[in-house]
Formats: C-alpha cells, sequence, structure tokens
C-alpha cells in the first residue's frame, strides 16, 4: 500500500476536531504524527462525554469515536508546555519534525513560545501549520471559533439552509461537520506545502481558517451575490420538483422517508422514468412530451410525480430507480451511511482495532492512492506515548522520573 507521508513528522500542539483531523488524515497517508497533549488535562475533547445528546463513549470501553476520528495513528505525548523542564523536550521534538500543527489562539502561542518564529528558531526548515476561526489577520485574529459559529453561522452555510420565516435556524447536520471539511482542507495544504519545500527549499506557513473554509463551502452564492453587489433575493422554492424540472428534488415515499432526484437533464430523462414508474403515458402526455414543455409545465408534472413516489414505499423506489441511467439518491440516516455498499466496496468504512482489543469500524478519510484503501490504527490513549517517544530522544529512566515529578510530563 502507498502511503506518500512516509517519512515525515508531524507534530501536533492541537485539541478538538478540526486542526487534529488534518493531523489524522496526514497519519492515514503515512506521517509519524506525535500529538502532545497537556500533561494534566489532555486534549479538552478528551472529557465530552455526551454530545448532541448522545453518549460519546462506548459503554464500558475506552472507545470514543468523538476521539477516534480525528486522533486515529498518532502517538500521545502528555507535555506540560508551561513547565521550564518541559522545553528542552519539545524542542528536540520541534528539531526533529517536518511540520508544526497547532490551533492555539495567538495569546497561547505567544505565552508558551510556540509562535512561528519560537518554532522556527529551533528548527528553520519547518513548515508552521495554523488552524483558525477568523484567519491570523484582522481585528478577530486573536478570537477563537468553533465550526457552529465561524463555518457554519459566519461562512454562510446556516442561511443557506434555513427557510425564510423559520422559527429556528437550521443547525449543521453532524457533530464536528465543518471541522472535518477543514481538517482535509489542512492536509492538502500540509501536502503542497512538503512539495514546495522539496523543489524551492523554502519552508511555508500555512493557515487555514473555518470561516474560510465556510465561504469555500458557500462559493457559488456569495460569487453570485458578489457579482449582483447586494444580497440575493430570496427565493422560496416550489414545494416539489425545481422551477423548469420536475426530476430536481426531494420526493417522500408512503412510509414517510426520501428520495433525492438530480436528473438536470429532464427532456433525457423523463420518458425512462415514467416506463420505471409504471406511468408510461405521461411520457406521451402533450403537457410533457417535450423538453420545452415539460419544462414549461414543470409544477405539474412536479405535483405528478410527488403523487406517484408516494403511493409506494421508499425500498420498493430503490429498487426501481436502481434500473435506470437518472441521477438520484437515497436519503440516508448515519447508520445507512455506514452500511452504504459503495462506501463499503472502495474501503472508505475501514476496520480498526481499539484499545480494548474489540474491532470497531471508522469512517476513512476520502483520498485514496493507487485504488488501496487506508489501513486505520486507533487513536492512542492519554500520554500513551509520552515514554517511548522521550526515550526516543535520548532521556534516560532518571531524567523521564525528573520530568514527572516536576509535572512537566505524564
Amino acid at each position: 500500500m502507498q502511503r506518500p507521508m512516509e517519512g515525515v513528522r508531524v507534530l501536533e500542539v492541537a485539541q478538538f476536531t478540526f486542526v487534529p483531523a488534518a493531523g489524522a488524515v496526514l497519519a492515514d497517508w503515512g506521517a509519524d504524527v506525535i500529538k502532545i497533549e497537556h500533561a494534566e488535562r489532555g486534549d479538552a475533547q478528551r472529557g465530552l462525554v455526551r454530545v448532541l445528546g448522545y453518549d460519546a463513549v462506548s459503554g464500558g470501553s475506552s472507545f470514543a469515536p468523538i476521539v477516534e476520528g480525528p486522533n486515529r495513528g498518532k502517538r500521545s505525548v502528555g507535555l506540560a508546555l508551561e513547565k521550564p523542564s518541559a522545553r528542552p523536550v519539545l524542542e528536540e521534538l520541534i528539531r526533529g519534525s517536518d511540520v508544526f500543527l497547532t490551533n492555539f489562539l495567538p495569546e497561547a502561542r505567544a505565552r508558551l513560545r510556540i509562535d512561528v518564529e519560537d518554532v522556527r528558531a529551533v528548527n528553520p526548515d519547518i513548515v508552521y501549520v495554523r488552524g483558525s476561526g477568523f484567519g491570523p489577520r484582522g481585528a478577530e485574529a486573536g478570537k477563537g471559533g468553533y465550526d457552529s459559529t465561524a463555518f457554519w453561522a459566519r461562512g454562510g452555510s446556516a442561511a443557506g439552509v434555513t427557510p425564510p420565516g423559520a422559527e429556528r435556524m437550521t443547525r449543521m447536520p453532524a457533530g464536528a461537520y465543518g471541522d472535518n471539511v477543514g481538517g482535509m482542507t489542512i492536509a492538502g495544504g500540509i501536502a503542497a506545502a512538503l512539495y514546495s519545500r522539496a523543489v524551492t527549499g523554502e519552508p511555508s506557513v500555512v493557515d487555514v481558517s473555518l470561516l474560510g473554509v465556510g465561504a469555500w463551502a458557500t462559493q457559488f452564492t456569495v460569487n453570485m451575490a458578489l457579482m449582483a453587489k447586494g444580497p440575493l433575493p430570496v427565493h422560496t422554492p416550489p414545494r416539489y420538483g425545481s422551477v423548469t424540472n420536475p426530476l430536481v428534488g426531494a420526493y417522500r415515499s408512503s412510509d414517510g422517508r426520501w428520495i433525492e432526484l438530480s436528473m438536470l437533464q429532464p427532456g433525457r430523462y423523463w420518458a425512462e422514468f415514467c416506463t420505471l414508474v409504471g406511468r408510461e403515458d405521461l411520457a406521451g402526455d402533450e403537457r410533457f412530451g417535450r423538453t420545452e414543455k415539460l419544462m414549461a409545465n414543470a409544477a405539474e408534472a412536479a405535483e405528478i410525480v410527488a403523487a406517484v413516489i408516494a403511493s409506494r414505499p421508499y425500498a420498493h423506489w430503490v429498487e426501481i430507480l436502481s434500473r435506470g441511467e437518472g441521477q438520484w439518491a437515497s436519503v440516508q440516516n448515519a447508520w445507512e451511511v455506514g452500511q452504504d455498499p459503495a462506501l463499503r466496496a472502495n474501503g472508505l468504512i475501514a476496520s480498526v482495532v481499539d484499545a480494548d482489543g474489540v474491532d470497531r469500524e471508522l469512517v476513512a478519510n476520502p483520498v485514496q492512492f493507487d485504488e488501496t484503501p487506508a489501513g486505520l490504527t486507533r487513536a492512542p490513549q492519554f500520554a500513551e506515548h509520552t515514554d517511548e517517544v522521550l526515550r526516543s530522544l535520548g532521556l534516560s529512566d532518571e531524567e523521564l522520573i525528573a520530568l514527572k515529578i516536576d509535572g512537566a510530563a505524564t
């Protein structure tokens, strides 16, 4: 299996999901990722036991998907960076690393002496990577942010999916939604920076903000607004279909499940669709017989399609529509996504053995090399690799004990 980041060492000083997710992707690709966690508190995300109303930890075990997802494949070192005795250890780790990855705020970076200048003073060739809420410049450079604020709310997604006049704003569809998108973005930036360093010999400072990732995700409507030089008019979509195409949009089956149609060429797929759903008569109906008429009478056609879909259960339509060439998808819940046959056929639901020796499964990152699925290893327990990593730096047992007595290492 090709692991293109083999031989790259990443030193991660970060918490929660946004930046650690990038480290997980790099670990999937073969990098040696050393995660620095506070010697006493660890990554704050380890303390989240309930998220979005769900238990975040598997009962009776150490397995926590909220930790495993953004931290698989790493080694954890417990180090209190504010302790002077920890500084030589940190600097030795910096010397041996290709990438320094952090989401600490500017004030914390300055206090802990892990800002660009501090790290580059130890290793001038290191690629320095910052994940932030709102970017490294401007009045909000020192402000923290989460994906619900910087990505979802500020970045335009929340407004884009909340219907006009709604009583409540539509929330993100999953925990760490923007964080995971942002982590993948950071991983790509790091890969580009390492390539640039290999070609030019010059290391980069890489910045990715949740707000920037949010705006990138909604760029179509943002770009349209920029062209219009003002807010876009609010359009209320038709109940079914689109304004000119009955084969675009969501339709509900008789058992309350949804089917999403996205056949952007209605004239091409209308006759096939009518045959599949048992309404061949509609293909020859003078209201819909030609593409121009179908588009002009899309609202009427969409009402008919809605009635047809509502007449049979979800499983029926999944089987029937699978016979055609037109584009559509079943609207799946989280469990169904995990069982999706295409994801499983492509190795994108991956096996991993947890710290208790139990076989588990996680979503793999979507990038593959040479059609080979990534092989995942579990996330580390808190400070699990402190002794291993520090001994590899040449520290003796006596020095390790002294660091632990001082509270500088765990």
